[in-house]
């Protein structure tokens, strides 16, 4: 997969610097391009911005009205194009709002209504959920009433924004400190957005509420219980993923508000089928169990990991599986493969592994296997 700062590339620098010259009095095209392409490969994603943005702020004027406006005028023509477009010709859109939403954080911090009325716009274009962190940081309630009306906005990304750019705990984003310690504030946005007609919104409520979970687990506990009540599929679906980690974690107020009993069940065998797996290829196994319950049960069964650290410990990571139910004295058998192969966000350890179940937050088994690593490199203890 391309690397996300290649978004940010060359060729998106030349087109904005050619929308800035149509706008800006006196801008020194070429100027403006040395600086940023000087530095540019040697950077990540969101230095990339950030250089950008410093750039971009040099040349526009220092009079914020004067400076929104070429920000403004210089947005894609089209707010309803595919988020993940490239800017062109007809003006900045996608991965080109981060660096211009920097600057309006960077520039309208005194002026919320200016601010927040520009980053409606680029939301639509792509998104402003790092923009408005910001602000909510600096008055949290003034930015939060600007935001409530945006729940009902025709546009899907402004709905979403509401959710997304308020998450405590966005990925790569500001934490927002006091969302973290009382999210209350939030959930009435939340509730208002819940049956959104669009999955991408409700999809980001359901983030939204894992975040929050991280902090207040019987809180979304209740919010769930309440909002599984008479639910559309859609929104059990929503509320699921919102417990997505709570149920992972065996926490027993989700899994009653789901219904789910503590399981009743012989774990008759837990298998892999090969003891030696190398990296590059997947760990597969199988699984049946069998039924010790006089009643038919629901059950949640995801499976984990239990991968080598670089100090020799092993870690569990749990990964979503399936959904079962199962009648009295009935076996249920299953498989997976699981691929152990190059990824961002880990680094692998040869030597010995293990996979276990967790089924409605309880763990089952324990099955061992050696990772066999291209070069040769294994924990060795005490290195």
């Amino acid at each position: 997969m391309e690397p996300f700062k290649n978004k940010i590339s060359p060729e998106f620098v030349q087109c904005l610097a050619g929308h800035l010259e149509r706008r800006v009095d006196g801008f020194q095209k070429t100027a403006f391009e040395k600086e940023i392409l000087s530095e540019l490969h040697q950077l990540e994603l969101k230095q990339r911005a950030r250089l950008i943005a410093d750039v971009t702020t040099k040349h526009l004027p220092e009079k914020l009205e004067s400076r929104f406006s070429i920000l403004r005028s210089i947005l894609h023509s089209d707010p309803e194009g595919a988020i993940d477009r490239d800017s062109d010709e007809h003006g900045i859109c996608g991965w080109g709002m981060m660096p211009l939403g920097m600057i309006v954080s960077d520039s309208g911090l005194n002026d919320f209504a200016a601010s927040f009325d520009l980053m409606k716009e680029m939301t639509k274009r792509a998104t402003a959920e790092f923009d408005v962190r910001p602000f909510l940081a600096k008055d949290q309630e003034k930015a939060l009433s600007i935001m409530k009306p945006w729940t009902q906005d025709p546009n899907v990304h402004v709905r979403r924004l509401v959710s997304e750019g308020t998450r405590p705990r966005l990925p790569w984003g500001m934490r927002l400190h006091r969302l973290i310690e009382d999210p209350s504030s939030t959930v009435p946005l939340l509730e208002a957005l819940k049956d959104d007609r669009e999955e991408y919104v409700r999809r980001s409520v359901a983030n939204h509420l894992n975040d929050i979970a991280k902090d207040h687990p019987a809180l979304v506990s209740d919010i769930a219980a309440n909002w599984l009540k008479n639910a559309t599929p859609q929104r059990e679906k929503l509320v699921r993923h919102a417990c997505r980690s709570l149920i992972k974690n065996g926490y027993e107020p989700a899994l009653r508000a789901f219904g789910l009993n503590a399981p009743e069940i012989h774990l008759a065998d837990l298998s892999i089928e090969r003891e030696q797996v190398r990296f590059g290829s997947s760990l597969s196994f199988s699984v049946a169990l069998k039924s010790t319950a006089t009643r038919s049960q629901d059950l949640i069964i995801d499976y984990v990991l239990h991968f080598r650290k670089a100090n020799g410990k092993l870690a569990p990571k749990v990964f979503k599986w399936t959904k079962a139910t199962l009648e009295p004295g009935t076996v249920h058998r299953l498989s997976r493969f699981h691929p152990i192969r190059p990824i961002t966000t880990r680094t692998y350890y040869g030597g010995t592994q293990a996979v276990s179940l967790r089924i409605n937050g309880q763990d089952f088994g324990y099955q061992e296997f050696d990772l066999q690593m291209p070069d040769g490199r294994r924990f060795q203890s005490g290195r």
